[in-house]
């Protein structure tokens, strides 16, 4: 199949704007639980009219101090419940909001900064203030999160609030996301009002309702807000009237999900990956090592099996067996009332995503980009096909195109490229087609399976993009270094394949294999990994490196007659070589 497109579920006016349900429910259902905050080993509940209060203080204060509709407002925090807070009092001002990561560098937030042409910011820690203050030293305001509750507009009257919130509609700006770029500079994509909210509700109210239509439904926010997949779900999860708490230290997420008991998660592989890993490893620990091993089989068999019209009864009684020894534990772990999760940002796996299912835990795996306001497909509840990334979300089309890469159209699609036209005109074709730069397939009944990656840009298993070429060309900037090319797709963190330059090492005497082991050469190497470090979030950094025997040269067919490195051939021929840097 070459096309397949799912229509619209809900029609979203285009009249609406994000801040609008954070209004209308503080009026209409003012006792109703929408928020939880950690406070010691407690959870109180802050209610609609409780967190619309806060929004609108806020917003009157960012008013007061001049914030303008349109204005670009950073905010540079962990995820934490004053992370949504900020992001919808910046909306109901009409200002935009530009999230930065908060492990970002000083140059990548001095570029954001500029480009985006930043009138104030947010920050959460000290390191936060330094790092913004050496960026941009000429910033007109600069404020800390632990500090909104004195940042208040006295002199702005509830009804000038509301003729600023109700200013803004659809076609105008909501946010300016910066992601990764081949070039190295980062590109902020546009993504509108009508952007977030279609998108948000259309995938509330279509394939993932089941989540969100449910009594004491709550989820717990912890991969990064600056993030457009968290930034979503957390717009779904105001939409729906979910009961949402956050988590800013990734070290609180086990026993924080024990505490709060969420019905729903979202994550990226990594997460999950680690969810594994931990009871594997819990196991052996414990002499049991043996009996998780086959209770793994067995789950993922069991889901394998069901997928494909039920499992027969030897095996339905093998699971019942291991859902009382080892499931029901898993299931406890995470609060005991976990019965689903959304992993996107990166591929997953079959084997972990029937190994949850069969667990009690679906994972609903899902595809998109910060340009598709997230997601552009996504598996349903009742129609889970493990291994691929769903059908088109409602209100998207996708086309393959005639190379393989994914094509996407609908409202979901960005504005464009802040301040970058030939970017966004090489993104969308005149048809308003967006190219993904993602290659894939659609199966006979409109699944997406992801088949590769037509850009240069890696993903790990985090699900944070990275951009190899600035880093690689830093690292072969070093006189000792021939060729650098950065791994990492799908792996926990960003490695370097390096080879050595063969006139540098006749200087030195040295023979490709005596410097592999060559104290000063190794120290050299990571002198210049490190340095092209400097320039990147530490999520980004090469956490790795491992030096080749051989040159990549175009003679062995490493490089093109442009010297280009051939990553496919250097990923088939050095694949022993990735595979030991990721060995534990």
């Amino acid at each position: 199949m070459r096309e397949y497109s799912v229509p619209v579920l809900v029609d979203v006016p285009h009249t609406a704007s994000c801040a609008d349900t954070v209004f209308r429910r503080g009026e209409q259902e003012p006792g109703a639980i929408v928020m939880r905050r950690k406070d010691g080993d407690s959870w109180p509940a802050v209610t609609a009219r409780e967190f619309r209060d806060e929004v609108a203080a806020l917003a009157k204060g960012l008013i007061a101090a001049g914030v303008e509709p349109g204005d670009r407002v950073a905010l540079m925090s962990r995820t934490r419940y004053e992370w949504t807070v900020i992001d919808y009092a910046i909306w109901a001002a009409g200002a935009v909001s530009v999230p930065i990561y908060e492990t970002s560098a000083t140059e990548q937030v001095a570029w954001i900064l500029t480009d985006s042409g930043a009138k104030a910011a947010f920050v959460e820690l000290d390191a936060h203030e330094e790092t913004v203050k050496a960026a941009h030293p000429g910033l007109e305001h600069l404020w800390r999160v632990d500090e909104i509750a004195s940042l208040t507009g006295p002199g702005v009257s509830d009804e000038e609030l509301e003729a600023r919130r109700t200013s803004r509609s659809g076609a105008d700006l909501a946010t300016i996301i910066y992601t990764s770029g081949t070039t190295g500079r980062p590109k902020g994509c546009r993504l509108t009002h009508d952007n977030l909210l279609f998108t948000s509700i259309n995938v509330a109210r279509g394939p993932l309702d089941r989540l969100f239509d449910s009594p004491g439904r709550a989820a717990l926010l912890f991969l990064p807000l600056a993030h457009v997949f968290a930034r979503v779900i957390q717009i779904v999860l105001v939409e729906t009237g979910t009961i949402m708490a956050h988590t800013p230290n990734m070290k609180n997420v086990a026993p924080d999900l024990a505490a709060f008991q969420p019905t729903f998660l979202l994550g990226v592989p990594r997460v999950f990956e680690k969810v594994y890993n931990g009871a594997e490893q819990k196991a052996v620990a414990g002499g049991k090592g043996k009996i998780f091993a086959r209770a793994a089989d067995v789950a993922i068999a069991y889901s394998r099996a069901q997928a494909s019209g039920g499992a027969p009864l030897g095996l339905r009684l093998r699971h019942a067996l291991f859902d009382r020894l080892v499931y029901a534990k898993l299931r406890q772990a995470t609060g005991g009332r976990l019965s689903a999760a959304v992993s996107g940002g990166g591929a997953l796996g079959e084997r972990l995503g029937h190994f949850f299912t069969g667990v009690g835990i679906e994972v609903f795996e899902g595809y998109g980009l910060t340009e598709t306001t997230a997601p552009v497909s996504v598996n349903l509840p009742g129609a889970n096909k493990i291994g691929t990334v769903g059908k088109p979300i409602p209100g998207a089309g996708v086309l393959i195109a005639d190379d393989g890469e994914i094509l996407t159209k609908g409202r979901h699609v960005f504005d464009g490229y802040w301040n970058n036209d030939q970017a966004t005109a090489a993104a969308i074709d005149a048809d308003g087609w967006y190219h993904t730069g993602d290659v894939g397939e659609l199966d006979s009944d409109g699944y997406l399976r992801i088949t590769g990656r037509k850009k240069e840009i890696l993903v790990t298993a985090a699900g944070k993009n990275i951009a190899p070429a600035p880093m690689e060309d830093a690292i072969r900037a070093h006189p000792l270094i021939s060729q650098a090319m950065i791994v990492g797709d799908g792996r926990p963190f960003a490695a370097v394949l390096i080879t050595l330059d063969p006139e540098a090492l006749a200087q030195r005497g040295l023979s490709p294999k005596e410097a592999r082991a060559d104290a000063g050469v190794l120290a050299e190497v990571q002198s210049a990994v490190d340095t092209a470090n400097t320039t990147v979030s530490k999520a980004e950094q090469i956490k790795k490196f491992v030096i080749l025997e051989e040159d990549l040269t175009e003679e062995s067919g490493h490089l093109t007659p442009t010297l280009k490195v051939k990553r496919n051939l250097v990923m088939r021929d050095f694949a022993a070589d990735i595979d030991a840097l990721y060995e534990r």
